[in-house]
């Protein structure tokens, strides 16, 4: 079969990877071209264009781009009429995808849309696009199945793609760790920032602000994929080192983290490190977002999965040199610590175990035969 996917993050780049493997051993026919990144061109096929080029943030931002977004649209269209595809495979990334799927609908071509638009969180009149255009939606959330029953729409559950993803780390020597980039043997507090140049430049002064008060640890920064170490460098003093792309086992070797909001936040909580969530934004974006989200009271997976506060979650202007201060040092050690850990097993168990990307994968071929 012809496989059209589209991940314009990421976080859609690591989910259409493990996606397109599981395809591969259904389909060892499989013919892909895709939108994403350098884990989906790892498994085979075609990349149309790569997410560095899609990724824009925030209402200003995306108001400043819209002439490319709108270019990418159509020609994504032509594309995907040109290719003529067995299905269309959607992931997240709604403001793009939600404008393909109904025009793919009118090809009679399939649509899948894997990982649901937030639209329980807002924009739930997307929702409405969805039912018309989308043949089969697969989330990745336990409590989306029951948002979609409000609107008569049936959707499966294939549990959480991340989980997947973590079992196939790579467990790291910390030695040769150390050694490769360059650290020493204190204990590490990673820093992510985030992937697009807005949210590193906004959100990382702000992490590196209190580098100085834990001096018997050492502050490591996860370089995202999509940015060169040339764009870090002004940020490296202090002693604080860049690892870049190896997230999961900095990680993985990590005391605690500061990270910005976002798929990061669950990734570090399924590793087990203890974590504070940081978010700022421009302050158009932030007071445009604040009145169209609605019923949510967390801006973390963690959070809203628990649907209780677990991790410290510092927003807008509460994400300051003394709130990131006072809440890293109540992680390092003690008893938040401690009952951080334990949560995160129930989180773990909550969200179902190994296999997001096999059940993904059975649900596209359910839908073709």
């Amino acid at each position: 079969m012809k496989y059209y996917i589209i991940a314009g993050e990421a976080s859609g780049d690591l989910h259409g990877a493990n996606l397109m493997k599981e395809l591969k051993k259904k389909d060892a026919q499989a013919e892909f071209r895709f939108w994403g990144g350098d884990l989906m061109q790892a498994q085979g096929g075609s990349l149309v264009k790569h997410y560095k080029e899609l990724a824009f943030m925030g209402f200003v931002e995306v108001a400043m781009n819209l002439t490319t977004i709108l270019k990418n649209i159509s020609f994504c269209k032509k594309d995907i009429a040109a290719y003529q595809p067995d299905v269309v495979i959607l992931i997240d990334y709604p403001g793009f995808n939600l404008r393909i799927a109904p025009f793919v609908k009118i090809l009679n071509i399939p649509v899948l849309y894997y990982i649901s638009p937030q639209v329980w969180a807002w924009k739930s009149g997307r929702v409405k696009t969805i039912v018309k255009s989308v043949d089969k939606m697969l989330v990745i959330l336990p409590f989306e199945k029951d948002f979609y029953k409000k609107w008569d729409y049936e959707v499966e559950f294939v549990g959480h793609p991340l989980i997947d993803a973590i079992e196939q780390r790579e467990t790291p020597d910390r030695d040769e760790f150390i050694a490769q980039w360059d650290l020493d043997q204190r204990p590490i507090i990673a820093l992510l920032p985030g992937s697009r140049k807005q949210e590193i430049q906004t959100k990382l002064p702000l992490m590196l602000s209190v580098v100085d008060d834990f001096p018997d640890y050492q502050f490591v920064i996860a370089g995202a994929p999509g940015q060169d170490k040339e764009y870090y460098l002004p940020f490296m003093r202090n002693g604080v080192q860049l690892v870049e792309n190896k997230t999961y086992q900095l990680l993985q070797l990590s005391h605690a983290a500061l990270v910005t909001s976002g798929t990061a936040t669950l990734e570090t909580a399924l590793l087990k490190i203890p974590e504070v969530v940081c978010y700022k934004g421009s302050r158009i974006s932030y007071e445009i977002g604040k009145r169209l989200v609605k019923n949510i009271e967390y801006i973390s997976l963690v959070n809203l999965i628990m649907d209780r506060e677990v991790v410290t979650e510092l927003i807008q202007n509460d994400l300051n040199y003394e709130n990131i201060k006072r809440e890293l040092s109540d992680i390092l050690e003690g008893e938040k610590r401690s009952k951080m850990l334990s949560d995160y097993n129930q989180l773990i168990r909550k969200l179902g175990g190994v296999g997001a990307s096999e059940k993904a994968a059975e649900e596209v071929i359910k839908l073709l035969e």
